[in-house]
């Protein structure tokens, strides 16, 4: 069996981190069974990273890393009919939404508008996290932020780049509302997770602002968390 590591769920949204949810979509799409496990304590995860997968003994990180070995593995039928040009934008787009989560980070734990909210809905949907352990995380974040460079821009900088990688996706995917057909692949998952964790946040950022300003955007989420729930 299959345990998904990951942390916990907010807005309705089964994983308030894009790869967690990127790896529970995943999972989800391809039909294959698996138990999902919300923590926060990242001690024994790989590289104390979630999410992480324990698939009977074999502990996986690094979202990739756990899609490549579940393709390995169970060889699922998603992605199998990609051409070398999708492979590579799949890989492109994947390095944009990497560049993206870091926006995305920064608008629930460093801006003072948003954070509040954040903390506040987190605390309720979770008794068991500390208001304590909250501010230890965003004074992590912090640091993060200033080494990855993110956080010596100016908020309007920061957001500016943010809507720059959800424009450049917008213009990618198809009329169907996937990125390369009628049917999800692999890179469908992995914008779910983006987008439904910012989609589905009651909280007004200019980052939800642009995304419900795009029909393609907002097309996909939706397409998305309908495959979600007709896959047994």
């Amino acid at each position: 069996m299959i345990v998904l590591y990951s942390y916990p769920d907010l807005f309705g949204v089964e994983d308030n981190n894009p790869y967690g949810l990127k790896i529970f979509a995943f999972l989800t799409l391809c039909g294959l069974p698996f138990e999902h496990r919300h923590i926060l304590d990242t001690k024994l995860a790989p590289r104390g990273q979630l999410p992480y997968i324990d698939d009977d003994g074999a502990i996986i990180g690094d979202s990739d890393a756990i899609v490549a070995h579940l393709k390995r593995k169970y060889d699922p039928p998603i992605d199998k009919a990609l051409t070398s040009a999708q492979e590579n934008l799949d890989l492109l787009v994947r390095r944009t939404l990497d560049d993206l989560y870091w926006v995305m980070s920064y608008s629930r734990w460093r801006d003072p508008r948003y954070w509040p909210t954040f903390r506040d809905t987190l605390l309720t949907t979770h008794p068991d996290i500390t208001a304590e352990a909250l501010e230890g995380a965003r004074k992590y974040n912090f640091e993060r932020y200033h080494y990855q460079g993110i956080g010596r821009f100016e908020p309007d900088d920061v957001y500016a780049r943010g809507i720059a990688d959800l424009r450049a996706v917008a213009n990618l995917i198809g009329d169907a509302g996937f990125m390369f057909g009628a049917q999800p692949s692999g890179i469908d998952a992995t914008l779910y997770g983006f987008l439904a964790n910012i989609y589905f946040y009651d909280i007004d950022t200019p980052l939800k602002q642009f995304v419900l300003s795009q029909p393609k955007l907002v097309g996909h989420v939706r397409v998305m968390r309908a495959a979600l729930k007709q896959t047994p």
